[in-house]
């Protein structure tokens, strides 16, 4: 093994347990010291991330939101439950932002709804952490990047492999050149979904606003195959597996493939092994180009596979295999000799404080940067996330342009009204991502 790459290895190995975390240094103003939030969509996710939330000391759920009363009631005396409060309640994301005792908003509603109610957020004074994607469309994603800036909060966008411990240090190793220059980042998701079946029209559940869960969404009749998890698969609400998951993928191989929007995408897929009411692909094959020579290579797989979900790095002196949990090895040359070959999932874990990695280290990580003030401080600033989140929009634009699309990098357009025209939306009133935020 080169004596150079033994060097980038052991240092990486000495710095995993605690680079990149950061302390809090300066007083929160807020009142007793607190941070108080409130969590906008009671799914399973915001459930989550309400009850890490609470566990991080000096941080109150002041109040939660969702469009439906029966979720609201749930998660509510689950709260009471554990910190002994019982959080406001409100239908009406725009009724808590008027409340001035609350800081930060954490967002994990539909994904149609993710960037507005951010924008309204960064205006109304609030801090943000929104998850993924932390936009629905391309246009609205660059907006709350805007809005961050101009009302100069912090915004987290909630890929939390940002925080991954095992993560951060393989991206440290690919920066510091364990495979020499990347020159290609391919992954791959292999989880089956079963179809959905078809449902019916019928009257919204009493307990749901409907109007409120479409928000910026065209009218349209209730079914129930859009609340409260299938909307990921229908254009209108969701973006897909690509759009889901695939945010995820994507960020780690942007991140270490060290580049931003390509030059090229081209996307092909659809959606096999049953017919449903769904509409986004279950199959998905991207590829990007980039100005530099760099490639990206995104394959979905919905129905049956025998590969494994993961990252695949590629380098002038070897390459890089990682899973989902972070755990990887690193192959040099021919990969034909035992000191070829170097896997760290056993090492990694040592001296990790497991308060300061995955979602809760992440959410930490949000609510110090609010006590310090310093947003660039954040693991998943706002700007970077949504480059990670244009990438997927890309893809998908490309899918349903059924084209090989030319994009300038730098504008944010491509080369084709068509789609341009996917880019944004016709947004309902009064549910409007302004052009000037």
């Amino acid at each position: 093994m080169n004596e150079n790459r033994r060097n980038i290895l052991k240092a990486a190995t000495l710095a995993a347990g605690g680079a990149g975390l950061i302390s809090t240094h300066r007083a929160w103003a807020g009142a007793n010291d607190r941070i108080r939030i409130a969590v906008m969509g009671m799914g399973g996710r915001g459930g989550e991330l309400m009850t890490f939330s609470s566990k991080v000391k000096g941080v109150e759920v002041a109040a939660i939101c969702d469009p439906d009363e029966s979720r609201m009631r749930t998660w509510a005396a689950s709260m009471e439950a554990l910190s002994g409060k019982r959080p406001r309640t409100e239908p009406d994301i725009r009724r808590l932002l008027d409340d001035k005792t609350i800081d930060a908003v954490v967002i994990a509603c539909c994904n149609h709804w993710h960037a507005l109610a951010g924008i309204w957020a960064c205006q109304a004074g609030k801090h943000v952490y929104v998850e993924k994607p932390v936009s629905h469309n391309l246009f609205e994603g660059r907006k709350l990047v805007e809005a961050a800036r101009k009302y100069d909060r912090c915004v987290q966008g909630g890929i939390q492999n940002r925080s991954n411990h095992r993560i951060r240090k393989a991206m440290r190793l690919l920066q510091e050149g364990v495979i020499g220059d990347v020159y290609m980042a391919r992954w791959i998701i292999a989880a089956h979904r079963d179809s959905i079946g078809f449902q019916q029209s019928e009257k919204p559940p009493a307990d749901l606003h409907w109007d409120l869960w479409l928000g910026p969404a065209p009218e349209q009749p209730f079914h129930r195959n859009l609340v409260h998890y299938n909307w990921h698969w229908f254009w209108d609400f969701g973006n897909g597996e690509m759009g889901n998951n695939g945010t995820n993928f994507m960020d780690v191989a942007r991140w270490g493939l060290g580049v931003r929007l390509p030059r090229k995408v081209h996307s092909i897929g659809g959606r096999y092994g049953y017919q449903d009411q769904a509409v986004t692909p279950n199959t998905q094959t991207t590829t990007f180009e980039y100005a530099e020579g760099k490639m990206l290579v995104c394959d979905i797989r919905g129905v049956y596979t025998g590969e494994e979900s993961g990252w695949y790095f590629y380098g002038s002196d070897g390459s890089m295999w990682m899973t989902p949990g972070g755990d990887f090895r690193v192959y040099w040359k021919t990969n034909k000799s035992p000191d070829s070959i170097r896997s760290f999932s056993k090492e990694m874990d040592e001296g990790v404080d497991p308060l300061t990695t995955g979602v809760i280290g992440h959410l930490r990580n949000f609510y110090d940067s609010i006590r310090t003030g310093e947003w660039k401080a954040l693991r998943g600033e706002i700007e970077e996330m949504h480059l990670s989140c244009a990438l997927c929009h890309l893809a998908n634009i490309a899918y349903r342009c059924e084209a090989k699309l030319a994009f300038d990098p730098d504008r944010e357009t491509f080369d084709r009204p068509e789609a341009n025209a996917l880019a944004t939306r016709q947004y309902r009133k009064p549910y409007v991502v302004p052009e000037k935020v």
